[in-house]
């Protein structure tokens, strides 16, 4: 576990780092991303198996994944300097479980590492990187590195695989069209003996591409099945085009066009910190917008398939009704809650079933104390709902989200 290990973490960092570490950060802070956009360059000639199978070819061409290493590491570092700073529990989580469900292992921490310090040199000068700012710097990776390894282990020992070891072949077994580019698609395992596992309602699987250059690109997609029992597993895709900022998404758009019933998909096995804490009994509050709703759907899916007793607030933004992917799920599952209301919030179109056609405004609605709050959406949905719910009062140890973008851990800081 991460909690509670600031201080371990603080007392493998010397007095002499500390203080280069503190000298260093205004000038390395400006410029890291410019060191991890060289880095990945470098890293990516030197090994194009990783750009080609493991790391989001989208989010390279937009330079987001640089801006995520850039934040964690400056972060981390900071925090490690700072004898009031909190662990950045819910960073450090994050970046664990993609890891896993990417299958990255202890050693390609090294490969990082080898790139990470040639571009540092590059950029900034030898004059500058000293050895005793190398050595500082090198040290706070490696604390950063050990705190992840040991956690990444922790993720695939409870996932009872070798590291690495996390894909398996599933086959599809339904598809269905929840609107004119959402589709739902429910796998399961090609092995009769072992069943795609349960989960925690809320995870996510990732999903490898086998696109016709050649590549295996690798995305994550939350289940939207209440996880309680092995057997299938459900998520759901939605179109990504192409716009002015942003490529076409490669794998979604490649699932929507050939992945159908019968097809062969390899996928890992569930993993994901966003999971709804089904041993709580306080008010539960899901918070989307958009395709962002998927989270919640398997975390609704667990609550209505226990008949669960709890407070339930459901909260979504959406364009209009036509593209409320989940509206007749969410129905259906709410049927099953004694204690429950929805805030359903359309831009345009006309209002029905209890919605309302306007903006979200978080910090207008009324939620009970001592809720548990789970929010998924674009980044700019939840840093406006993370602004309300504080205006609020509303702790932030209360709050918990995701983005599905490097940059989601961006909104820690």
């Amino acid at each position: 576990m991460l909690v509670n290990r600031i201080d371990q973490c603080r007392e493998q960092l010397s007095p002499e780092h500390a203080e280069v570490i503190k000298a260093t950060l205004p000038l390395v802070g400006p410029n890291i991303e410019n060191i991890t956009r060289l880095f990945y360059k470098t890293m990516f000639e030197k090994h194009p198996e990783l750009i080609k199978n493991v790391f989001n070819r989208g989010n390279q061409k937009q330079g987001a994944q640089q801006k995520a290493l850039a934040a964690s590491i400056a972060t981390f570092a900071s925090v490690l300097v700072n004898k009031d700073a909190p662990l950045p529990d819910h960073l450090l989580s994050r970046i664990g479980h993609k890891h896993v469900s990417l299958g990255v292992t202890e050693d390609q921490y090294q490969i990082v590492h080898d790139n990470l310090f040639y571009a540092i040199v590059q950029i900034l000068g030898a004059d500058v990187v000293t050895q005793d700012v190398a050595d500082a710097w090198e040290s706070v990776y490696w604390i950063m590195a050990r705190l992840l390894i040991d956690f990444e282990k922790d993720l695939y020992q409870g996932a009872k695989v070798e590291p690495g070891k996390v894909f398996c072949q599933t086959t599809v077994v339904d598809r269905v069209n929840l609107t004119s580019d959402v589709v739902c698609f429910t796998i399961e395992s090609k092995n009769g003996s072992q069943p795609l596992p349960a989960h925690l309602p809320g995870q996510y699987i990732s999903v490898r591409a086998k696109l016709p250059d050649g590549a295996g690109q690798l995305r994550q997609y939350s289940l939207i099945d209440s996880g309680d029992k092995p057997g299938h597993l459900r998520f759901a895709v939605k179109a990504l085009h192409a716009t002015e900022s942003a490529p076409a998404g490669e794998v979604s758009n490649w699932l929507l066009e050939n992945a159908q019933v019968g097809t062969d998909l390899e996928v890992s096995l569930p993993f994901g910190d966003l999971a709804l804490n089904t041993e709580s009994s306080a008010p539960v509050v899901l918070i989307s917008a958009g395709i962002g709703a998927t989270p919640m759907m398997g975390m609704l899916s667990r609550l209505s398939s226990n008949a669960s007793e709890r407070k339930v607030i459901i909260v979504h933004a959406d364009t209009s009704a036509s593209t409320d992917a989940f509206a007749t799920q969410r129905e259906h599952l709410t049927s099953a809650l004694k204690n429950c209301e929805k805030h359903i919030f359309y831009k345009e179109g006309t209002a029905s079933n209890g919605s309302t056609i306007g903006q979200l405004q978080v910090g207008q609605l009324t939620f009970p104390e001592h809720a548990e709050f789970y929010l998924c959406g674009s980044l700019t949905f939840l840093q406006e709902a993370r602004e309300g719910l504080k205006a609020k009062n509303v702790s932030p140890s209360a709050v918990h989200f995701e983005l599905f973008s490097p940059n989601d851990w961006l909104l820690d800081e």
